[in-house]
């Protein structure tokens, strides 16, 4: 019998599974962008090796904190701290390409033509498709706070039904963001804007699928009774990532759209 309130985890294979997986993945990403005959299949293989390893992963997670209760909560507190410190990680990948974005508009160099933005460039008016994602995005962090404060009240319904309109929004979302990257007159290559622009919005709109994939996990989990008043840290994960995901949106919007493309 243990004295203490930690999950000391059992052997698993899945993390040197998602390892070689992720290994297999590169090889594959490498392959294709290069050419190589069968990439492609070595790319799919990779990518499904990947799929499967987050899938038998989370299922385990999901038995050792929901059916097994090793989730403590001291385990919790610790998971809330990794949480934490993950998305402080994601907010340096984002301070990386917003510097080099007022790097290249604070001081344009001759090679742009010395103004901002760049000679050429034909920027995204940001009182239309960006202003449309602006309220879209906004109105999906209040759905999900609606279904957080459902679930603490045990409103399960309430809760699933916040959960489908934030889905909904963020699908949405993403619809409006690949109709802009098809319909606009620029690409990643069109100077520093050009690729500033996109691997800011681009990386934004990655986050948006992978948070987008978090809540639909969530909604499942909340559906077959996973979730309770007071043990439901995998929907507190997700429901901070979004709202992480909605900031970082705002300032893309009054940075890059707003007071960039002036």
């Amino acid at each position: 019998m243990r004295n203490h309130p930690f999950h000391l985890v059992n052997p698993s294979p899945w993390p040197l599974f998602a390892s070689f997986a992720v290994f297999i993945f590169t090889i594959g990403m490498t392959q294709y962008m290069h050419g190589f005959i069968g990439g492609g299949y070595t790319l799919t293989l990779g990518f499904s090796m990947v799929l499967y390893a987050m899938y038998v992963w989370w299922r385990d997670i999901i038995r050792e904190a929901t059916f097994e209760g090793h989730h403590t909560q001291a385990v919790q507190r610790g998971i809330r701290y990794g949480v934490i410190l993950f998305i402080t990680s994601e907010v340096m990948f984002f301070v990386a390409f917003f510097w080099s974005f007022f790097h290249g508009s604070l001081a344009p160099t001759i090679e742009i033509g010395a103004v901002w933005p760049p000679k050429g460039i034909s920027v995204i008016g940001p009182w239309e498709v960006p202003l449309l994602n602006t309220f879209i995005l906004l109105s999906s962090g209040a759905s999900v706070t609606w279904a957080h404060h459902a679930i603490l009240a045990g409103e399960r319904k309430q809760a699933l039904n916040g959960l489908y309109m934030t889905i909904a929004l963020a699908v949405v979302f993403t619809f409006f963001q690949a109709y802009e990257y098809v319909e606009a007159p620029f690409t990643i290559s069109d100077s520093v804007y050009g690729s500033t622009f996109y691997m800011l919005t681009g990386g934004h709109g990655l986050h948006v699928i992978v948070g987008t994939t978090f809540l639909a996990i969530c909604t499942i989990r909340l559906y077959n009774y996973h979730f309770t008043k007071s043990h439901h840290l995998g929907f507190e994960a997700a429901a901070l990532y979004w709202h992480f995901v909605d900031v970082v949106w705002l300032f893309l919007f009054v940075v890059v759209y707003w007071w960039g493309g002036a």
